[in-house]
């Protein structure tokens, strides 16, 4: 996997590498600007126009996949299948007016807290 792998293209011309924050940022960002798009021309906008249970079937399915490919041990459709679940966990994001920084910033506020007491924090509200 990585940069070894068939199909893998790194950065063209004078484009830097860009970060895994930057890609699930600019993701985030071009997801959210599809909001108002045309169904017929965007992938994204005919989920929107769905609702949020159109978005919510795909993660389902895309979920199911991924756990198949685990199942399967086989890397490379494991990777896929999770970029098509985190795809369709950006668009739900964006549906509601939310973004990868939202997230960011619940796993910062996590971060050093044990699972089980963050758990615990949250079914006792």
């Amino acid at each position: 996997l990585g940069a070894g792998r068939p199909g893998f293209e790194g950065p063209q011309g004078n484009l830097r590498q860009m970060t895994t924050h930057d890609v699930l940022y600019r993701l985030s960002e071009t997801l959210a600007s599809r909001r108002n798009a045309d169904p017929k021309t965007s992938y994204t906008a005919k989920l929107f126009a769905g609702g949020p249970d159109s978005i919510l079937k795909k993660i389902g399915e895309e979920s199911a996949e991924l756990i198949m490919a685990a199942k399967d041990a086989k890397p490379q459709n494991i990777v896929c299948e999770s970029a098509d679940v985190v795809y369709h966990v950006l668009a739900l994001l964006a549906f509601y007016g939310l973004s990868i920084e939202d997230v960011a910033q619940e796993l910062q506020r996590r971060e050093g807290v044990s699972g089980i007491d963050e758990k615990n924090s949250r079914t006792a509200k």
